[in-house]
């Protein structure tokens, strides 16, 4: 149970660390990880808001934290690569589909970024399949219901 919420912080980590270092900087650091670049289909890669400065704050976030646990850093930077990947999978799946960044798609937004990092666990921890799932999709729910709420209270620029 302590591991699988240990897990659950260290996904709120990757994927809100980002949005906290982007109020806090503002434009400072914000270098497109796509530089700009825009795929065979005229859109972009990813698009402007995945930018290296959230890469590198969300694997941060969860490198230090999984090492204060016990977990291990190299554990936790890789937990943390591997949320953001799945973020820039979905970016890169919404951009292919003539979604805007940040336009709003239902589990495409939540379940990557929260199932890479979960298999990844799956296969380093004791951890058994139906426990990293519960903690992926408890996450996606989590993720549905507070972000309006973060909207209102001005940490997010969208609502979703």
């Amino acid at each position: 149970m302590l591991l699988s919420l240990e897990l659950f912080v260290m996904l709120v980590l990757a994927n809100g660390c980002p949005v906290l270092m982007a109020r806090l900087l503002h434009r400072h650091g914000d270098w497109p990880v796509d530089g700009g670049r825009l795929w065979a289909d005229g859109h972009p890669v990813f698009g402007p808001s995945k930018t290296w400065r959230g890469l590198l704050s969300g694997t941060i976030a969860c490198m230090a934290f999984s090492a204060w646990v016990g977990l291990g850093g190299f554990l936790g930077a890789l937990f943390g690569l591997a949320a953001l990947t799945g973020d820039l999978l979905s970016s890169f799946v919404k951009r292919r589909l003539g979604l805007l960044s940040s336009a709003r798609a239902l589990w495409l937004d939540q379940l990557p970024e929260a199932l890479l990092p979960m298999l990844l666990a799956w296969f380093w921890l004791p951890l058994a399949l139906w426990e990293a799932a519960a903690v992926a999709v408890l996450f996606a729910l989590s993720n549905m219901l507070l972000s309006p709420l973060l909207y209102r209270l001005g940490i997010r620029k969208q609502p979703h």
